[in-house]
């Protein structure tokens, strides 16, 4: 009998499923473990939201640059002001401006959702496409902050890659074209709208936008580097591509225009709509916060320390260079030689200055903004007194994304929808190629339909250098805060120009008889380092000693 149990069994196929775990095809396998596993996938676009950067604060990458200040000193909340007047800091092994580990991370799960996705999902053809679309938008976003930063990495297409764990970077135009197939390949599949059970996914024209922003990036490169700062020979885009490339940012910044024809997009009236508004037109994608599961505290970060006296932090305030950059209500330019400008300097600006900076003078939260040199609780204090001010060091607050009706955010904490892509810069996306694409009248046309919107009057030149400059302007005084500005400097390569050898400064209003006094002040205590080595952030040294194939950026 036992010899024939024996024999019996071995002939018997005994396929159990375990009871006491997930099996990989079977989490597939669920339809709703799909919906949670790709919308765990967004969590990486919370990584850069309010502007920031995985050194942990809102606009730190703007505070790198001339338009904001941080207030402290001391390591931690000023941070980046160290690695602003330190290029010594950015090295292999301690990269800085490092995203690295993270972003792998979040690739490896996308390439093993993808994997999955094909292997075991029990979907149609169409679903299989649509999911695929949403998570190559996400690897598309992942990777482009990664070649932002590095130029060349290493491109991981699919799961089998991770048997090999040696593998050298692909050049630069390689990463910026695989980065815009992926974007290409959401724009093609992503539907104009999503259904309400899935807001805040990616839609088709998010997709396309960012693709925009990819090839504009990618033509930048190819114009402005030219190998002048790097002699890796894998960085670096072909001058040659320039154009076909700002064609393609062109291209595809368009269809998004074309959908805000259909409706699906516009520029708001009033522009703090923009950032308030749960449903602004201005959104083609965001980040939605929801009381009390999902908030954000960029109100307790950058709210005036009247607000919560001796609690708020104020990380960072506007520069001088920021504030005088925004013009006249006229479109005329801000001047303080203009003796009537300079006798009133906030009187008579464009809206777009009133919606972004609380000024001495300025009505808020049914108080009046008192920012004049003095030991006020809102006063003046000169950058480098004290370690941990918590109050302007420029003589400006910020006041663009901050919510007036918010009166209890220590408790309640803050909601305000972070736009990661609004409309306004698809049009200058679109500006900005187009006119590199010699499309002058479409140039023209992209950028009034901006400053018309925001009650400006028309002001786009005829020529390619006149665009430009009115370009760099309209980005600096409609993206402030946004995180877009240490980044254009980068890809127009004037960074070592802009953000080297130089201090930012503030001013320093006191009483002069019946008026103000405005001096302008440093609000930097050392000279701004950029050195060109930092256009190609180096290769954390960690991922050069696990990887056996990979070389360091040269220079590094």
């Amino acid at each position: 009998m036992l010899a024939g149990i024996v024999v019996a069994a071995h002939g018997c196929k005994i396929d159990v499923t375990p009871t006491d775990k997930y099996t990989e095809e079977a989490i597939f396998r669920n339809p709703a473990n799909m919906e949670l596993y790709v919308a765990g996938l967004y969590a990486e676009f919370q990584t850069f939201q309010f502007g920031q950067f995985p050194i942990g604060y809102s606009n730190a990458t703007d505070a790198l640059t001339d338009i904001e200040k941080y207030t402290s000193s001391a390591s931690g909340n000023g941070t980046v002001n160290v690695l602003a007047v330190d290029a010594g800091r950015v090295n292999a092994a301690g990269p800085q401006l490092n995203y690295w580990n993270t972003g792998y991370a979040r690739i490896r799960r996308i390439n093993e959702f993808l994997f999955g996705l094909y292997k075991y999902a029990k979907l149609s053809d169409t679903e299989k496409e649509m999911y695929e679309a949403e998570a190559r938008f996400v690897r598309g976003y992942t990777y482009f902050w990664l070649v932002k930063l590095h130029g060349s990495v290493v491109l991981m297409p699919g799961i089998e890659e991770y048997n090999n764990n040696s593998r050298q970077r692909s050049s630069e135009e390689d990463c910026w074209k695989y980065i815009a197939a992926d974007f290409e390949y959401a724009a093609e599949r992503l539907p104009v709208t999503q259904t309400a059970s899935r807001t805040g996914r990616a839609t088709k024209g998010a997709a396309y936008g960012m693709l925009a922003r990819t090839w504009l990036y990618a033509a930048s490169i190819a114009e402005y580097d030219r190998k002048q700062f790097n002699q890796d020979a894998l960085t670096g885009v072909n001058a040659a591509n320039a154009t076909a490339y700002y064609e393609k940012a062109a291209a595809a910044a368009t269809e998004v225009i074309k959908l805000g024809e259909e409706g699906h997009y516009g520029l708001e009236a009033k522009f703090a709509d923009v950032f308030l508004k749960k449903d602004s037109k201005e959104a083609i994608f965001k980040l939605d916060y929801i009381a009390p599961q999902f908030t954000h505290q960029y109100d307790f970060g950058f709210t005036p320390p009247g607000d919560i006296p001796g609690q708020g932090m104020v990380y960072g305030v506007p520069t001088a260079e920021l504030v005088n950059e925004f013009q006249m209500a006229d479109g005329s330019k801000f001047s303080w030689s203009n003796a009537t400008h300079a006798a009133n300097p906030y009187k008579d600006r464009e809206p777009r200055f009133y919606a972004s900076i609380l000024y001495n003078g300025a009505s808020w939260k049914g108080r009046t903004i008192d920012s004049k040199e003095g030991n006020g609780i809102e006063n003046f204090t000169e950058y480098g007194i004290s370690t941990e001010p918590k109050r302007t060091v420029t003589g400006y607050y910020i006041k663009k994304m901050l919510d007036s009706t918010n009166i209890n955010f220590m408790q309640n904490k803050s909601v305000q929808s972070w736009l990661e892509l609004r409309y306004a810069e698809i049009l200058l996306i679109a500006a900005e190629a187009r006119a590199k694409s010699n499309n002058i009248p479409g140039a023209q046309d992209a950028l009034n339909t901006l400053r018309k919107a925001r009650y400006m009057p028309e002001d786009a030149p005829a020529d390619v250098p006149g665009l430009m400059k009115a370009i760099e302007h309209e980005r600096i005084v409609e993206l402030a805060f946004e995180g877009h500005r240490y980044w254009d400097l980068r890809r127009w390569r004037k960074a070592h120009t802009v953000l080297n050898g130089v201090r930012f400064t503030g001013h320093k209003i006191t009483p002069d008889g019946t008026g103000w006094k405005y001096t302008v002040v440093s609000a930097d205590n050392a000279d701004r380092q950029f050195t060109p080595a930092l256009y190609y952030i180096p290769i954390p040294q960690d991922e050069i000693m696990r990887n056996s194939a990979i070389t360091q950026i040269q220079g590094w």
